[in-house]
């Protein structure tokens, strides 16, 4: 089974597939005439079990910790404590947040650096905020893809711009007419498949499967 079709079958991406593989969650056998990737129904059965944890949010070393040979019901404990941790330190989060909603006053009142310090004490007591702030960043991501994508973009068109002043300058000793319209259509072949890739490397970022799964 190709990697395609896992894909649709189990409902992850191809590259959380390839990412359980490198943190050796999975172990796919190769193709001995190819050395293709070759996935079986044994795979299919771990990565729906891989999914069906993550979504309960499990982190991945815990997981690693089950295929070793730990039981469900040990790593379950110790995820729960994890969880009933995050569930105080939510109520907590909701307890604040309440007494903010009963304060009918504007933001340009309101005494953070009082609340800031509160909240230092309540995280020197175990309680962990949402701190939001952490993802206030650009858009990097799609950087270093877009300038490549117009670097060999610019680098295509300059070549289709330069065959084509060479048989305007000297159109006599210039190839057959046919022969520039090949030679200039192999560059545009490459700028559109240069854009395709983009687009569709623009789409894998969107979903943000990957670093959602980097996370734990």
């Amino acid at each position: 089974m190709k990697i395609n079709e896992v894909e649709t079958q189990v409902g992850i991406t191809k590259k959380n597939i390839r990412f359980y593989e490198e943190q050796g969650l999975l172990s796919p056998r190769r193709n001995s005439e190819n050395g293709y990737r070759d996935y079986g129904e044994q795979e299919v059965a771990v990565l729906r079990r891989i999914k069906l944890l993550r979504k309960l949010g499990v982190p991945l070393a815990e997981i690693r910790r089950m295929q070793a040979g730990g039981t469900v019901a040990d790593g379950m404990r110790r995820h729960l404590v994890t969880l009933e941790r995050e569930k105080r330190s939510l109520e907590q989060s909701i307890e604040l947040c309440l007494r903010l909603k009963d304060r009918e006053e504007r933001l340009d009142a309101l005494d953070a650096e009082a609340l800031l310090e509160e909240m230092e004490r309540m995280e020197q007591g175990g309680t962990t905020f949402q701190n939001k702030q952490r993802g206030d960043r650009p858009p990097i991501r799609y950087a270093a893809p877009v300038t490549m994508a117009i670097l060999t973009t610019v680098l295509m068109a300059g070549i289709i711009a330069l065959i084509l002043w060479g048989f305007l300058t000297d159109p006599a000793d210039a190839p057959p007419l046919p022969l520039i319209f090949l030679f200039a259509a192999l560059p545009g072949i490459v700028i559109l498949g240069v854009l395709l890739a983009l687009f569709q490397r623009i789409k894998e970022i969107q979903k943000g499967e990957m670093d959602d799964a980097k996370h734990y």
